[in-house]
């Protein structure tokens, strides 16, 4: 399991997992920064134990069995255990490690499906900050229709609090594809700090500046993230669980049978798109 450390902090990847970050967490104590994974979790086998992953080229649910390009319909099935194909298909398969050095990483991929791309992930530790920029190239003979995202999986305390600011948000359906831009409802307003909902949210925001404060008192630190080159996050909290996520994404889901479909970006071969996100953990003075 490749390596990366910092002064402060230690990450575990799994380029044989869809490339995926397993663990990071503080060297000082243990504390994990993202989700831990513990050896149940690595032994699942899939990035959705563990503590981040990439999603390309898409993010999150697409309707109708698939969607439009210029040069026709494209066909997606979903994943075992889905109704609905999700999250693209970086996150099924193993990653190259190209490069690697004790604070940084390069992984790569090169996928012929369900389009054929090759995506990058650039990973670096740096006094207590990840840097990871995601890229993806189109290397289809004709245009076709991209969006990117993360899936962080951040440590959820009775404690845990949440500073992310929006101007609306996708209402979903049953099927929990969004059928509507609305006004935020106060109870989903993070403008200012404030603990997360008790009841499930599994929602896009749009009109997102980047800026992310995730506030861990139990766990002593507080991670200050930063997003460019995408204008959503996806708000995940399932009920009753010790995670949830804010997902750094281009698009809402279903972006592509939506109206304008907000958000991706038709690639032209040769084309790419790119994604940035940054954490940086600021320990805490005191704790409760």
């Amino acid at each position: 399991m490749p390596i990366l450390q910092d002064a402060l902090t230690r990450l575990e990847l799994r380029p044989d997992l869809g490339g995926a970050i397993a663990n990071w967490a503080l060297r000082d104590g243990g504390a994990p920064l993202l989700r831990h994974a513990d050896e149940q979790a690595l032994a699942a086998g899939t990035p959705r134990r563990l503590g981040c992953f990439a999603l390309v080229p898409w993010s999150n649910r697409i309707a109708d069995g698939g969607f439009a390009n210029p040069s026709g319909w494209l066909d997606l099935q979903p994943p075992p255990g889905e109704a609905l194909p999700i999250h693209g298909s970086a996150w099924h398969q193993a990653w190259t490690l190209l490069a690697h050095d004790p604070s940084s990483a390069l992984l790569v991929l090169d996928s012929a499906e369900p389009l054929p791309y090759r995506a990058e992930q650039r990973l670096s530790l740096r006094d207590g900050c990840l840097s990871l920029s995601l890229q993806v190239e189109h290397r289809g003979a004709e245009a076709a229709w991209y969006g990117l995202g993360l899936h962080p999986y951040f440590p959820r305390t009775a404690a845990t609090r949440l500073e992310v600011g929006a101007e609306a948000v996708w209402l979903c359906g049953a099927d929990r594809l969004p059928n509507e831009l609305a006004p935020l409802p106060p109870a989903w307003d993070f403008a200012r700090e404030r603990a997360l909902p008790d009841n499930e949210v599994d929602n896009a925001f749009a009109g997102w500046n980047g800026r992310c404060r995730v506030v861990q008192p139990d766990l002593g630190y507080v991670l200050e993230c930063q997003a460019s080159h995408c204008g959503h996050y996806m708000l995940f909290c399932p009920s009753g669980r010790d995670f949830f996520c804010v997902e750094p994404v281009s698009h809402p889901p279903n972006a592509h049978h939506l109206p304008g479909r907000p958000g991706l970006r038709l690639l032209k071969p040769g084309q790419r798109l790119r994604l940035d996100w940054r954490m940086t953990c600021r320990p805490l003075t005191t704790r409760p």
